[in-house]
């Protein structure tokens, strides 16, 4: 199947929508060392500290540090002892995503509507309650031990949530421009990118609003399939890579293969400015794949006329793309840890409502030199 048309990306909603979402709320990792892990992201990447909940606010056996730039929300939490869900998470898969997290006006309907279109329960409707208001919670499972969270926080006025206390911190680095989640990507097992796109579809309403096929993405090594899934608004949008036949083992088949099972790949975070931001990131120490030089020779001829200059375009890494509503910009980290798991991608929109297809082929060959350097491919 090749890419549909762009066109279909402007997603409108309906009285259809059962399921109303209004973005990404918080993303929640599962780590090895919270304390740290929020040192990492604040100093790194420019987040301001925002709350924190463990044995001093009654969490007995876990610790969550949750920290913020713009409408971007990550959550660190660890746990205190070696046996409990939230260790085995990290034992088996190091540290993830285990809470992708979605706003919406009406959890407790968000969790009926979803369970009984045959999503699997997580969490049934909880309303957690402190001197500052009330936030109502469910959750639904999604692919391997991911869950989706429905928050409803409407009547809250506090740092966070209840159960959390304001963290008040003297390490307040610059931010770095990163805005929000602009989408979330999965990677699932050999044949199963198809039963997640229907899971989607009929447990909450998504729509295929774009797909590529091994073809669209593929190298003379190795080759994935994907398809994007978005909600009514297009506010969230989840692509969903599977591995696909080649004559080596393909980024995803990697990822499964560390991660022990599918999960979170990467999170592409919105960015007004990625010149700027790149350029901060890379002074603070974040690494990014690289892009040879060959890639920026016919950009232009490629692409058309864009407003950047060229020259810190290829200095940094960045790759370009044109749909026809206009173009983005986007560059990937590499790892954020030591298993050749998550990553993060920067992106910027400039009318642009696609993914890059014009780079896959650039992006895949720098993630199989990773590899090859790991002895993986």
């Amino acid at each position: 199947m090749s890419a549909t048309s762009t066109q279909e990306l402007n997603i409108k909603t309906t009285d259809e929508d059962f399921l109303p979402l209004e973005g990404t709320d918080y993303v929640e990792f599962y780590v090895g060392n919270a304390k740290q892990a929020a040192m990492f992201y604040k100093a790194a990447f420019g987040f301001e500290s925002v709350a924190y909940a463990g044995p001093e606010t009654g969490q007995k056996d876990k610790v969550s540090y949750v920290i913020r730039q713009h409408k971007l929300t990550f959550v660190l939490t660890t746990s205190l002892r070696p046996d409990t869900l939230i260790s085995e998470h990290v034992n088996k898969h190091g540290d993830g995503v285990k809470v992708l997290a979605l706003r919406t006006k009406d959890a407790k309907d968000a969790w009926e509507q979803t369970t009984k279109r045959g999503g699997k329960s997580y969490l049934a409707p909880v309303t957690l309650s402190d001197e500052d208001g009330e936030v109502v919670m469910s959750g639904i499972h999604t692919y391997g031990e991911t869950v989706h969270l429905f928050i409803e926080r409407k009547n809250y006025r506090g740092a966070f949530m209840p159960g959390f206390r304001k963290w008040n911190s003297v390490f307040k680095p610059e931010g770095t421009g990163l805005l929000y989640v602009d989408h979330c990507v999965g990677n699932v097992g050999w044949n199963q990118m198809n039963p997640w796109v229907k899971y989607y579809e009929d447990v909450m309403g998504f729509k295929n609003i774009l797909s590529f096929d091994d073809k669209d993405i593929s190298t003379e090594y190795s080759a994935l399939m994907s398809k994007v899934m978005s909600n009514g608004n297009g506010y969230v949008k989840f692509p969903i890579n599977e591995p696909a036949e080649g004559k080596k083992k393909s980024q995803v088949e990697e990822y499964l293969d560390f991660y022990n099972g599918e999960g979170v790949q990467h999170i592409a975070i919105a960015t007004h400015d990625i010149i700027s931001t790149v350029t901060e990131l890379k002074k603070r120490g974040v690494e990014f794949l690289p892009i040879p030089a060959s890639y920026y020779e016919d950009l232009l001829d490629r692409v058309g006329h864009i407003d950047e200059d060229l020259k810190p375009l290829k200095e940094l890494g960045i790759l370009v793309d044109r749909d026809d509503e206009g173009y983005l910009l986007q560059i990937f980290s590499r790892p954020l840890q030591d298993r050749p798991t998550l990553f993060f991608e920067f992106i910027q929109r400039k009318g642009a409502k696609s993914f890059g297809k014009g780079n896959f082929k650039a992006l895949f060959e720098a993630l199989e030199r990773e590899q090859d350097a790991r002895g993986n491919l």
